[in-house]
């Protein structure tokens, strides 16, 4: 009898062996695209019915638990892991036909997959040890092995190996006491995780306040907020960091909200460039001494504008966003209830300004400016968001070539400076020179008109060329007709008896609660050596004391061929 029970025992044992002894399989897949191999492949390993998708040096871990019915997700932000659990019932479901294949000498079954207008065909066995699939989304089942996957008819992963592995077991990265996140807080700390925001304001005021004090230029530190012009300009000194200029892109942020002004208003965000060899004066000078500090520019009237073409001692700032207020958002929001208007709480402004990086200064003043009277003003959130190369192997060092001609954006309006209303009887004319070898050289021109009444400039087409030693090299009539669109961003617009409201209105290129993006103009032939650019605007006639003007800057932009 014992030896009976000491048989039972023993064979008990070696079936508990072979249930807990796991193996290590490594599934191999190469790339197809339109049925040509590309060369590329990935590899998946299922060890102890867990299915590993990612290399150990990814930021974003896969796993599929065939034990426990879902997919999991792992993440590291900072010192902190954080999961998410997506169970196999959650996921897209598939549609099974009676087609079949051979893939590996192995019979393989067809499911069909239909998700976010994507179609996935999927060709599985069911005779394998091994089970798994290189996408967690797509398993038609947990007794199956996916050999190969067909993405709207066209890409392709198929196995070309299925093996046993001796030498590697994979790891978790997790465990039960991970913080556990769901799918969308999952992904935006995946989608944050891939990419450098460089915070510049957070709620800064711009108002108008007499009383403000100017700072001392020695008394100015790196990373300390300013404000100046009365309130209507904050400026901040930051270290360019390598993100800012080796980043494939560069993306400006500006957040935007009502602080008690009800009205649209011209805004921009702008850097104001190192001074050159030879240059003796800056942007900064004025906003520290006064509007005396900047050359003068005089039209064919003799008015008067400070500082707004380039000259000998003195460059313009580089406007790297054109942007416009609406009519009074967040602020407003429940002094303007309408039925069905669900207004916004805030404005986002988002424009790629890569090519408006100076990539060859340590250090640069960065700015926003919102022209208004009003003592509350517009509270304002400001950051850079450095995008990296897709690939380790892309990254290269930039080298930008920026050079600004021109702007008539008068960010020191509050401190007298004058608007832009030369073109009415003269035109804008620029004398620069091209020192260095440039390649891809462009010019980026942005264009508004203003003149806010029935007739005026804002309401009313014009014509803007641009010419370049005489020749024309860009014309254009800018114009927006879309601004209905952004209704919602505008409480207090104002409405009228015929159903419309003000910020409907079409307009001389902006709208209210909009950003204006800049004109390309390429440059292919321009050479080295001295040359006149030339701005005419068909401005309109000034309307009692009232007058037209244009705010327009002009920045030439490529890649120097040496440092």
């Amino acid at each position: 009898m014992m030896k009976f029970f000491n048989a039972i025992l023993l064979f008990f044992s070696v079936i508990l062996a072979a249930q807990t002894k796991s193996e290590v399989y490594k599934i191999k897949y190469d790339k197809f695209e339109n049925g040509k191999k590309t060369g590329g492949n990935t590899e998946i390993y299922v060890y102890n019915q867990m299915v590993f998708l990612s290399k150990p040096t990814d930021n974003i871990q896969q796993y599929i638990d065939l034990k426990n019915n879902y997919n999991v997700s792992t993440i590291k932000d900072g010192n902190t892991v954080f999961k998410k659990i997506i169970p196999f019932d959650s996921l897209p479901k598939p549609k099974f036909d009676n087609d079949t294949q051979i893939i590996l000498g192995y019979k393989c079954k067809h499911a069909r997959f239909s998700y976010f207008s994507n179609t996935i065909d999927v060709w599985f066995t069911e005779q394998t040890t091994v089970k798994g699939t290189p996408n967690s989304s797509y398993l038609p089942n947990k007794n199956a092995l996916v050999l190969q996957l067909v993405f709207n008819g066209n890409y392709a992963l198929t196995a070309s190996a299925v093996n046993k592995e001796n030498k590697y077991i994979p790891q978790l990265n997790y465990d039960d006491k991970t913080q556990e996140v769901n799918a969308s807080e999952f992904e935006e700390i995946a989608i944050n995780s891939r990419y450098k925001v460089v915070k510049i304001f957070d709620n800064e005021i711009l108002n108008f306040d007499p009383n403000r004090i100017i700072p001392k230029e020695s008394e100015l530190e790196t990373g300390k907020v300013y404000h100046f012009s009365k309130g209507s300009v904050v400026l901040k000194k930051i270290k360019m960091t390598p993100e800012l200029k080796n980043s494939a892109a560069v993306f400006v942020k500006l957040r935007c909200m009502s602080n008690g002004d009800a009205y649209d208003r011209t805004g921009s965000v702008f850097i104001i460039p190192s001074k050159k060899p030879g240059e003796t004066t800056s942007l900064l000078d004025a906003y520290l001494y006064g509007i005396e500090k900047l050359p003068v520019y005089r039209d064919k009237k003799n008015s008067q504008y400070q500082g707004i073409v380039k000259e000998n001692e003195y460059s313009p700032p580089i406007e790297i966003l054109s942007f416009f207020t609406p009519f009074g958002v967040n602020y407003f929001n429940d002094k303007r209830k309408i039925n069905n208007y669900n207004w916004a709480k805030d404005v986002v402004y988002k424009e790629e300004v890569s090519s408006l990086i100076p990539t060859d200064e340590d250090e640069i003043w960065i700015g926003v400016f919102i022209g208004n009277y009003d003592s509350g003003g517009h509270k304002i959130s400001l950051e850079l968001d450095c995008y990296p190369e897709m690939s380790k192997n892309d990254i290269v060092s930039k080298n930008n070539y920026i050079a600004p001609l021109f702007s008539t954006v008068n960010t020191l309006e509050m401190s007298g400076q004058n608007y832009g209303s030369l073109f009415a009887n003269d035109t804008l004319k620029v004398n620069f020179e091209i020192t260095a070898d440039v390649s891809n050289l462009q010019l980026l021109y942005t264009t508004t008109g203003h003149g806010g009444w029935d007739g005026g400039d804002e309401f009313v087409p014009r014509m803007n060329k641009i010419l370049i030693d005489g020749k024309e090299m860009f014309k254009i009539i800018p114009w927006r007709t879309d601004c209905a669109t952004y209704r919602l961003s505008n409480p207090a617009s104002g409405n009228f008896p015929d159903g419309l409201s003000s910020s409907d209105l079409s307009r001389s290129n902006w709208c209210p609660g909009t950003l204006t993006p800049p004109y390309i103009i390429p440059l292919p032939t321009l050479s080295k050596g001295k040359h006149l650019l030339e701005v005419v605007i068909e401005q309109g006639p000034d309307y009692g004391s009232s007058s037209n003007h244009w705010n327009i800057s002009g920045v030439l932009v490529g890649q120097s061929k040496s440092k």
